[in-house]
């Protein structure tokens, strides 16, 4: 479906609407117009959480702009920076992309099955790698240390190692975090950032510890699923930390879920760890470094180019306070994704799904209304779709700075749950108390 916004339609709608209104019967504009009715109530809801917010609202099966209210002005995007991240990694690596985590060899393998020489694991910023039962609960999916050492012994036939393991997390730098946290570990980036994550950097499923060296510990587990596996390797073997030598032979390898399912794992949830993966795995690959700021550099690019917009970002959480975007800029954003499934399905669904699993369930817009939340210390933000009354799909970009998110919350829902009820065909529309189940947004 088309949604693209053709925004010089609205000059020419706009002249129809007072030409119109020129040869009206007396009283007949005197009535408020379905945009009215909705530009009041936006105006007034936004009223209620101060001045330090704006709004962009456009109807992109029309091209009309419904809303505007301080739109250009940038704010703090909070988690909406995620938009920026995944949508730069859809367009760079394509929806059916992965990343590898890799087995390189130095060494012979005996006619009986013995490896000799040193095995290197190698990753390749796969923010799912770990153990099986970690990816079950977490995700229901990704790349797991067993099914790489299943593949190990598949492809090589291997049945013992006299030799050494190491760990190479060289895909990226050794910063655990992102500018916000100093680059340092930190519970707000909800992992420990390598690019050979294992389990997220965590020690256990809890969640509570982090590894102290990522690196070795996942070397470590793969000596484990390697004796798990009925691999000999004997308890004396040195596991360490090396870069992989170029000479090395590729024995084997475990991909990740495709990138439009890293992309759901991403925005849904609002995953920290996932979105500073990708974003690192974005300079890996087109930046010349697996860094931050690599990283940035190429997202600001790609969206520049594709969308002719240049937010302020630094990381690829939204975590950092430098971080600046406007709800005219998400909004284009938005428009230009529209027919872009992967990127819409990755979005969490009103009364349903992700962050937005508890708000505006019971409504008219639960189900009808797919966006992004945005949380900081006095930070709130919904952006997104909405399927309105009248078939159309609305994009809007609510962001709200100097306020309480508790507060301010229900607000936004209330803001989205009038763009799920607008009906430009039928000012006199009612609705429903609650929402009318299947009928969701389908940009």
């Amino acid at each position: 479906m088309g949604f693209s916004i053709r925004r010089n339609l609205t000059t020419l709608l706009a002249v129809a609407v007072l030409v119109a209104a020129a040869f009206a019967p007396p009283g007949a504009i005197a009535k408020a117009t379905p945009q009215r009715k909705l530009s009041n109530t936006l105006t007034r809801r936004l009223k209620e959480v101060g001045s330090a917010n704006g709004a962009d609202v456009v109807d992109l099966t029309t091209g009309k702009t419904l809303f505007s209210e301080r739109a250009s002005t940038p704010r703090l995007p909070a988690s909406v920076e995620k938009l920026y991240t995944t949508s730069t990694a859809l367009l760079k690596f394509g929806p059916n992309a992965n990343f590898l985590t890799r087995v390189y060899g130095v060494g012979s393998l005996s006619s009986n099955g013995t490896f000799t020489g040193t095995l290197y694991l190698r990753g390749g910023g796969d923010p799912t790698f770990g153990s099986a039962g970690f990816d079950r609960y977490y995700y229901g999916t990704g790349a797991t240390m067993q099914r790489l050492v299943a593949n190990l012994v598949r492809d090589t036939g291997i049945r013992a190692l006299d030799g050494r393991i190491a760990g190479d997390e060289s895909y990226f730098d050794s910063l655990r975090g992102t500018a916000a946290t100093d680059f340092e570990s930190s519970a707000y980036v909800e992992g420990q950032l390598s690019g050979l994550a294992y389990d997220r950097g965590f020690t256990s499923i809890s969640e509570s510890t982090f590894q102290s060296r990522p690196a070795l510990y996942a070397a470590q587990q793969f000596a484990g699923a390697l004796r798990a596996a009925k691999v000999r390797v004997p308890n004396d073997t040195p596991i360490y930390t090396a870069d992989t030598p170029r000479d090395a032979t590729q024995l084997t390898d475990v991909h990740s879920p495709r990138m439009s399912k890293l992309l759901k794992l991403t925005n849904a949830p609002s995953d920290n760890f996932f979105a500073e993966m990708l974003i690192k795995d974005l300079g890996a690959r087109f930046g010349g470094a697996g860094t931050t700021a690599a990283g940035a550099v190429v997202v600001r690019a790609q969206i520049a180019h594709s969308f002719d917009i240049r937010p302020r970002l630094d990381d690829g959480s939204g975590l950092s306070y430098s971080d600046a975007t406007s709800p005219e800029q998400i909004v284009t954003l938005l428009d230009d994704m529209a027919d872009n499934d992967a990127f819409t399905q990755s979005l969490a669904v009103a009364g349903e799904s992700g962050t937005l699993v508890d708000e505006m369930r019971g409504t008219y817009a639960q189900g009808r209304c797919r966006g992004k939340s945005g949380t900081l210390e006095a930070v709130s933000n919904l952006v997104g779709y909405c399927r309105a009354r009248d078939g159309d799909v609305i994009a809007f970009a609510f962001l709200m700075n100097n306020v309480d998110p508790d507060y301010a919350h229900p607000i936004q829902d209330q803001m989205a749950l009038a763009l799920a009820e607008y009906d430009a065909a039928n000012p006199t529309s009612t609705t429903p108390p609650v929402s009318t189940k299947g009928g969701g947004v389908s940009p």
